[in-house]
């Protein structure tokens, strides 16, 4: 008789394949899904694990509760963020910034211009940085471009443009009702209300086009 954990390691691992089968064809010699081992992880996200190759990890404890339509286009946003090269880095900027303010301080002592110079450029451009990461019209830009990308990702694998929207729709709104972190929830819901202006331009982009071809064949009519 097969056990508990016998049979979930096997729905994980089917799941890690089917995902992997999901991936855009020029990815999937250097992207890899595999099963967070974190405690505490994010649902789902992308870190750079060695030259020209991206790991995307899950918390499949999580991600077995959504729909698998759901599961699709949040995979798919985090495919569009590693073709858009907007994954987060190695987090060398804080150790960067606690050396530089250490040698500032240092220089200060010593009283030497040029290497106080220094540990001050190495303070500003770490700090810049960190401005950067955690710059929420950033970020949130990003995320919606993703967004949009991993509808086009879901028209690729056999979705309509109307069920792709309505997919990751319904996975945002999921994340926010299970999301208790006000921060993180922010940022959900954020994402949430991009897309629904994003699906408003597409479907009066749809409108506008279907008037044309009407028009057209009005034309061809006379």
């Amino acid at each position: 008789m097969t056990s508990y954990a016998t049979s979930t390691a096997r729905a994980e691992m089917s799941e890690i394949r089917r995902l992997k089968g999901i991936l855009p064809p020029e990815l999937q010699s250097w992207v890899t899904v595999e099963k967070t081992v974190e405690v505490n992880p994010p649902l789902i996200r992308s870190e750079e694990i060695g030259k020209d190759q991206v790991e995307i990890q899950i918390d499949l404890i999580r991600w077995e509760q959504l729909a698998m339509d759901q599961r699709n286009l949040l995979f798919w946003h985090e495919v569009a963020r590693v073709q858009n090269d907007t994954i987060a880095k190695d987090g060398w900027e804080m150790a960067a910034l606690a050396i530089g303010l250490g040698g500032a301080v240092g220089e200060l002592w010593v009283q030497d211009g040029l290497l106080l110079l220094l540990a001050l450029a190495l303070c500003g451009v770490s700090g810049w940085r960190l401005y950067q990461k955690n710059n929420g019209d950033k970020n949130l830009k990003e995320a919606a471009e993703a967004d949009e990308k991993a509808i086009a990702l879901a028209t690729r694998f056999g979705y309509t443009l109307p069920n792709a929207y309505k997919s990751l729709g319904s996975a945002l709104k999921t994340l926010v009702e299970q999301t208790s972190k006000k921060r993180q929830r922010a940022k959900y819901e954020a994402r949430l209300q991009a897309l629904k202006r994003s699906a408003a331009k597409a479907k009066a982009k749809v409108k506008s086009s279907d008037r044309q071809t009407e028009q057209s064949e009005n034309v061809y009519n006379l």
